[in-house]
């Protein structure tokens, strides 16, 4: 369930990023852009939490 959650507040803050860049370069918004850009950042989401360790830090 937390992929779905990932994936959909994904989507949804892209297609806001994109709306709102689109608008400010004076260009049309174009929902196909966001949608591809979603895949790979949610991908990136999905992966970064595996590669940080979660192991305690020692104290020197």
């Amino acid at each position: 369930m937390k992929y779905f959650w990932t994936l959909f507040w994904t989507f949804i803050l892209i297609q806001m990023v994109v709306y709102v860049g689109s608008s400010m370069m004076g260009v049309e918004f174009d929902f196909n852009t966001g949608l591809i850009i979603t895949l790979p950042v949610a991908l990136l989401l999905y992966i970064i939490p595996a590669i940080i360790p979660n192991d305690p830090v020692e104290k020197h």
